[in-house]
């Protein structure tokens, strides 16, 4: 039994059934000052206005972090109409119900909303040029809420994985002992990011504005956090399976050679000068997070 003291901040958490939402439940017992509301689907379908209004209707929070999304990337150039309710509407909605609370949003997009030829990495004002349904609709979702809650903070990452849910990691864990084999396109660079290490920034950022190191007013608009460090697909399979210990021999191939539905950005590193300047994050390198991640599955952490 949870017991409420009136001190204790509390942050509701929607989606929090998917990777990162499974993520700031295991980070829960490490933050004692927060009190945490988990909603999944079947507690809050964030896909229906009426169930958000209801909801924020009979509860009151310090903080809202929205963890749903759709993230189908290439099933949502032929399902356009779910991914702008999954991606648009939600948080439009999500925005609505804080400002009329008058609570913080913390909303997260993509790196894929940045797809044009630059080859240094992207800082937040830089121009946006999204080039697929789901690019477009988690930069349309970053607008809708930004504009409907003035306390919304937008935090845009990339590659994301966790030991959680259906991702690039777990993919490569399980074709590296299926295959002698695998083709994987090295002209896509990007930075993968350990979902762990994203719960645990968002929630430092709250703390460090609830205990006055850092002004509340900095606390939205749009930020960048990705691990460290840059990569291909390639060269992560390659630190997946040595990681791991799997052996499995990887072929580097174009992105020509490995056509899907939607278009990925050739390029698409983030700059965190601005969120390690504001917050004093300190980020690890990707690898040292892979190698955490593949540990804490394998049991030993």
């Amino acid at each position: 039994m949870h017991t409420y003291t009136p001190t204790l901040k509390h942050i509701v958490v929607t989606g929090a059934n998917g990777q990162l939402g499974r993520e700031f439940r295991e980070l829960e017992q490490a933050y004692p000052g927060f009190r945490f509301t988990f909603t999944g689907r079947e507690e809050l379908d964030v896909t229906q206005e009426l169930a958000i209004r209801e909801f924020f209707a009979v509860h009151a929070f310090d903080y809202c972090i929205n963890c749903a999304a759709y993230t189908a990337v290439d099933k949502a150039e032929s399902e356009p109409d779910a991914a702008h309710k999954g991606n648009v509407d939600a948080p439009r909605w999500l925005a609505e119900a804080c400002a009329r609370q008058g609570i913080p949003l913390v909303h997260y997009s993509t790196d894929y909303v940045y797809h044009n030829q630059q080859n240094t990495p992207f800082k937040e004002g830089d121009s946006t040029t999204p080039q697929s349904v789901y690019a477009r609709t988690k930069l349309a979702g970053e607008q809708a809420a930004l504009a409907a809650n003035p306390q919304t903070l937008i935090v845009r990452t990339s590659w994301v994985y966790s030991s959680f849910g259906h991702n690039f990691v777990k993919t490569m864990l399980r074709l590296g002992k299926e295959r002698d084999e695998l083709k994987v396109v090295f002209d896509q660079v990007g930075t993968p990011t350990y979902a762990r290490g994203l719960a645990r920034a968002t929630l430092e950022m709250i703390r460090e504005v609830e205990q006055g190191e850092v002004p509340r007013d900095r606390l939205k608009g749009i930020y960048h956090f990705s691990d460290e460090g840059v990569c291909s697909w390639y060269d992560f399979a390659l630190a997946i399976f040595e990681l791991a210990g799997i052996e499995c021999r990887v072929l580097p191939i174009e992105t020509k050679d490995f056509p899907t539905a939607a278009l990925r950005p050739p390029y698409s590193v983030l700059n965190k000068g601005k969120i390690k300047e504001v917050f004093g994050l300190e980020i690890g390198h990707w690898r040292e997070e892979l190698r955490r991640m593949i540990a804490r599955m394998h049991g030993q952490v």
